[in-house]
């Protein structure tokens, strides 16, 4: 009977708790709010720079990772939501890898800027990672974590306080959040709303999928790079940034 009520409880939660995105129009199950997604950002980020070998002490390559991830979130629809952006450039020379924090803190790692050609192909990359901010799906993936199992691990989550946070926890949770798949779904909408801000703010899209045939190209045969062990196949990918350039363009 108590496995049966928590169950009850967990579900209800999940189920009861929604809203909708402003900026996808989507209908979320989601428990917390805006606030404590950039809380939980910006007490993690430092945890995650050191994972890469801290920040990048190339002044000129990290002020232009600044300054692209600004320009597109200045130009397009993420200026419409409460989060709060920040661009960093990590140190690690070898690792082909970007990813997004709760509440807006961004990082792309100097192995993956030194593929990239162009400051369109950067503006990809970088507007990629702002739709899963702006999609809120690191929350929506809390949420999921919570439902899953009941009461136990991500409840720590559901209960945060930032006025009151176990930092150390939460910089955990956020690791390993960081370290999974988004689901496809979740990817596929990331890059619809990386095109979109693109487009808003500028940038040429289609220099997004040159970002897919670089990722591609720097896998190898027989070498998955960890973008991919955290983002899908690029290759199944194009057809749907495709699809986006001809949809927002019309």
């Amino acid at each position: 009977m108590l496995a049966i009520g928590l169950a009850a409880f967990a579900l209800g939660k999940y189920y009861c708790t929604s809203s909708e995105n402003p900026i996808t129009g989507e209908k979320q199950h989601i428990s917390i709010t805006t606030e404590q997604e950039i809380a939980m950002g910006l007490q993690s980020a430092p945890q995650m720079a050191e994972e890469f070998g801290g920040l990048s002490r190339n002044a000129e390559a990290t002020a232009l990772v600044k300054q692209v991830g600004q320009k597109v979130v200045r130009g397009s629809a993420a200026a419409q939501t409460p989060y709060q952006y920040n661009f960093h450039l990590l140190a690690d020379p070898k690792t082909i890898n970007a990813f997004a924090l709760p509440g807006g803190q961004v990082f792309i790692t100097e192995g993956l800027l030194a593929r990239l050609e162009n400051e369109d192909q950067l503006a990809g990359v970088l507007g990629h990672e702002v739709g899963h901010v702006v999609a809120r799906h690191s929350a929506e993936r809390l949420a999921q974590m919570e439902l899953s199992q009941g009461l136990t691990g991500a409840v720590t989550m559901a209960m945060y306080d930032p006025d009151n946070p176990n930092a150390g926890a939460i910089a955990n949770v956020v690791a390993n959040m960081v370290s999974m798949s988004y689901g496809r779904d979740q990817e596929l909408e990331s890059d619809d709303l990386g095109v979109r801000f693109m487009l808003e703010s500028g940038y040429q899209p289609e220099a997004l999928i040159a970002v897919m045939e670089i990722l591609k190209q720097a896998a190898g045969p027989n070498r998955t790079p960890e973008f991919q062990s955290t983002h899908p196949d690029p290759e199944n990918r194009t057809s749907a940034i495709k699809a986006a350039i001809e949809k927002y363009k019309r």
